[in-house]
């Protein structure tokens, strides 16, 4: 039987023109199938679907009440505040229970049921010694500016009417306008001043859809980069390849082919979303009415997102499709592929999971540690990206530790596809192919 020659040395052959022969190879391969049309197709649907679910969302809550629950210093102010608010916004936001007022006991008790969900948001009065009214509204993460604005009208409504009827014939305190704090009680800008609903139901959208697009094209085109390899030694054309090329421009040319494949599938599916946002303002007109619109989702699709989503694809399925490839080179038969892939599916799952905890406003410090883990920041240092506000010393340790990592993984991938070239037809163990790496 002849023998398999061993893989040409990396240090000593260029990486290019046999890289590019081998990334040639594999994108002709994978965009010409039906499976990448098809799946191509149906991602590009969902991301249309995705992209008008702000209608929805905005269908289904023109129907739906704000629920709001009032704190003040005394009774009759409490009395007159839920009057007064109920008549002036009930009459300003299309019905009169558009807004559904509440008395609470406490102020903490009010901005915990905020919190907990079973109130939209909490209305806290206070009137100082001097008559002089001030009100704090906190804001659930379904109140946006436009709903506090109209809270604010409210509130004057509350101070005018509240100073006119303690007056009497023989005068009092000339009226003083009311204060009113602002203050986000939930989500990702807690602390702040509230973003409008729509901006913030868009910028959820935008997440969504990027975690999506990442979280699959890891695993799926990691998958084929992994099931490439296995095809390679399982019809012996392992024997053929090695004589030609390098272990090093065999490992990149392959995940340089299928990550082309996977942006020209990612192009696919951007262009309809991107159209179906550019009509997203005509289609809510004609759903829900003449005087609705939509209009900031492509505030939220801001250009320096889209460069941030470009990096996290390039660097994320690099790092990932490299494990992908020295593991398949340390398998010998397709039917156990699956088995060694998938703790590596775990991996991503996990950030995903944790992105997704991000998109909600929620997991805290776990959330910002994962950001920086270069297996977890593709996915959780974008979604923190898109909904809240990152420091730029973040943004620049998150990517220098994923593309040190990508460089550290490039080196161990090809030296362990190399040992897997070393070790064909045999059944590899752990201590042989540690053995055959320290050797390379």
């Amino acid at each position: 039987m002849r023998s398999i020659p061993d893989p040409v040395d990396p240090r000593n052959e260029p990486l290019f023109p046999n890289a590019l022969i081998v990334a040639r190879r594999e994108y002709g391969e994978k965009v010409g199938s039906r499976l990448f049309h098809l799946s191509t197709a149906l991602l590009a649907a969902l991301a249309v679907l995705l992209a008008f679910s702000p209608i929805m969302v905005r269908l289904v809550d023109s129907g739906s009440s704000t629920r709001i629950g009032v704190v003040a210093s005394d009774d009759a102010l409490a009395d007159r505040a839920i009057a007064i608010m109920s008549g002036v916004l009930g009459s300003t936001a299309g019905g009169a229970d558009a807004y559904v007022f509440t008395r609470a006991a406490t102020a903490d008790a009010a901005v915990g049921a905020v919190v907990d969900g079973s109130l939209d948001a909490a209305l806290v009065a206070q009137r100082a010694p001097n008559g002089r009214l001030s009100f704090t509204f906190h804001a659930g993460e379904g109140v946006g500016a436009d709903r506090t604005q109209l809270i604010g009208v409210g509130t004057l409504a509350v101070a005018i009417l509240d100073w006119t009827g303690s007056q009497d014939l023989s005068g009092g305190p000339e009226f003083q306008l009311p204060t009113l704090d602002v203050v986000a009680a939930t989500g990702p800008n807690a602390g702040g001043q509230p973003i409008g609903g729509a901006e913030y139901a868009s910028r959820r959208v935008v997440g969504i859809v990027f975690i999506v697009l990442i979280f699959i094209t890891v695993v799926i085109y990691g998958m084929w980069v992994a099931a490439g390899v296995v095809a390679e030694k399982s019809s012996r054309v392992m024997e053929l390849i090695v004589s030609a090329a390098s272990a090093r421009q065999l490992v990149i040319g392959k995940i340089l082919g299928i990550g082309a494949a996977g942006l020209t599938q990612f192009v696919g599916i951007l262009v309809p979303a991107l159209l179906a946002l550019a009509l997203q303002d005509r289609v809510a007109s004609f759903v829900l009415g003449s005087s609705e619109s939509l209009g900031a989702s492509f505030v939220a699709l801001s250009p320096g997102l889209l460069v941030a989503y470009l990096a996290f694809f390039v660097l994320g399925f690099a790092l990932y499709a490299l494990v992908y490839a020295a593991a398949g080179s340390l398998v010998a038969r397709p039917e156990d592929l699956q088995v060694i892939a998938l703790p590596l599916s775990l991996v991503a799952i996990g950030g995903y999971l944790i992105a997704i905890m991000a998109l909600s406003g929620g997991g805290g410090s776990i959330v910002r540690l994962a950001s920086f883990v270069p297996f977890w920041s593709p996915f959780v240092m974008l979604t923190r990206l898109t909904v809240s506000r990152v420091e730029p010393w973040e943004i620049a340790l998150a990517f220098g530790l994923l593309i040190a990592t990508v460089a550290a993984m490039t080196s161990f991938a090809v030296r362990v596809y190399a040992a897997g070239v070393l070790l064909y037809g045999q059944r590899p163990g752990l201590r042989s192919v540690i053995g055959v790496v320290r050797r390379i």
